[in-house]
């Protein structure tokens, strides 16, 4: 993470205040404040048609890339064999990539979007549906795309990763 602790404590102020300003607007309280990154944290029951994920963070002034998967078991210091998805963005070339691995196994990658959502330096709202079917990801609440489940054991799929050029301020 290119951030320092002045940065953080920076970033933490304005999202109090703008909390502040919102008053009872009917957002979700936060539930992880300011969450470094690498970060690997456990989803209670794994997936399920109707269950939401939601990660806020801010982007890296400089940033590279940054990864948020959903696997298969915790794993060690990689993610384990069975990968529900990768996302990968990359600031580059302004690529929104994802891919699953099952078995060891990784599939084709994916990377046509309608637009690329994430800002330098900016705050973002990730959102992770997940349907029978496949999860379906918004960023600030724009349809970015579908991912069709290349794991069918939902339940299975129990951990979150985040790791790159993001800071998180909210996870729920």
């Amino acid at each position: 993470n290119n951030m320092n602790v002045e940065e953080k404590k920076v970033l933490i102020k304005r999202v109090l205040h703008l909390q502040r300003e919102a008053g009872d607007s009917g957002l979700m309280p936060v539930s992880v404040l300011f969450q470094s990154v690498p970060f690997r944290g456990h989803i209670s029951g794994g997936l399920r048609p109707g269950k939401r994920l939601q990660l806020v963070g801010m982007i890296d002034p400089k940033p590279d890339r940054f990864y948020v998967a959903l696997t298969c078991g915790i794993g060690s210091e990689r993610p384990p064999e069975d990968v529900a998805i990768e996302l990968c963005v990359r600031f580059k070339d302004r690529q929104v990539q994802r891919r699953a691995c099952v078995g060891g196994v990784w599939g084709s990658s994916q990377s046509d979007a309608p637009f690329f959502p994430f800002i330098r330096g900016q705050p973002f709202r990730l959102e992770i549906h997940c349907e029978q079917s496949r999860l379906r990801f918004f960023v600030d609440g724009e349809k970015l795309f579908d991912f069709s489940h290349k794991i069918t054991c939902l339940n299975q799929i129990d951990t979150l990763w985040v790791r790159g050029s993001v800071a998180l301020t909210k996870l729920a």
